[in-house]
């Protein structure tokens, strides 16, 4: 069975989107940081216009969780609630992570990629992911924020995400070979992984969608005389 889905993130400086309708994919990725909120909807019915159709056609939602910015992530889950509650549509949320381990998969071929996203503070969201059979990414290492110097026992050669960028040498360090591309997430590799999430009936309903922050508290570095 194929699903119509809708697919939104704006966990991180990209807001992309992406729609799968009655066989045809249409999608919108932009670096846009801080204008997720004023461009999000209007991009979505620009999208739903583009393929003819309506939130009432559509099986369901997926939304990226995180791990990312916190208000982006915040964002990303509201409108994908908004959304769902309006028609009733169920919804599954995905890991930016996997995301961006999917796009590895996909464009390169990879078994194996270590996705990582600059989580600001001299820290890395990071996570670990294998090509299943079904060609999906699949979670091999729990997704954890850490230093990216205490990186360790990382059973993968390859590398996506901001993290690599800021911190090269921990990708070095690590013998981790970084790819392009899947710098930041892209719905568009959401949808493979949410159609499987339908189709196992592994959904929620809009009222218990919830963010995966990974960093659930956040340590303020204070100056001098000010603690």
């Amino acid at each position: 069975m194929t699903y119509n889905l809708l697919a939104i993130d704006a966990s991180t400086e990209a807001l992309s989107i992406a729609l799968n309708y009655n066989g045809k994919t249409f999608r919108f990725f932009e670096e846009c940081p801080q204008q997720h909120s004023q461009k999000i909807l209007p991009q979505i019915e620009a999208m739903l216009n583009d393929a003819n159709c309506t939130l009432q056609d559509l099986d369901g939602i997926a939304f990226g969780k995180g791990p990312g910015s916190f208000t982006g992530v915040r964002i990303g889950v509201a409108i994908a609630q908004g959304l769902a509650y309006s028609q009733g549509l169920k919804l599954v949320g995905i890991s930016t992570l996997q995301t961006m381990a999917q796009q590895a998969i996909d464009e390169h071929g990879v078994t194996g990629v270590l996705a990582g996203i600059d989580a600001r503070m001299g820290e890395v969201y990071v996570g670990a992911y294998v090509r299943g059979d079904d060609g999906l990414a699949q979670e091999s290492h729990e997704e954890m924020v850490c230093a990216p110097e205490s990186l360790a026992n990382i059973n993968v050669n390859s590398a996506v995400g901001t993290a690599w960028v800021t911190y090269p040498k921990a990708a070095s360090d690590n013998n981790l070979t970084v790819l392009e591309g899947a710098v930041l997430p892209d719905a568009f590799y959401m949808l493979k992984i949410a159609e499987r999430a339908f189709a196992n009936g592994e959904t929620v309903d809009a009222c218990d969608a919830q963010p995966n922050y990974v960093r659930d508290t956040v340590t303020w570095k204070k100056l001098p005389g000010k603690e």
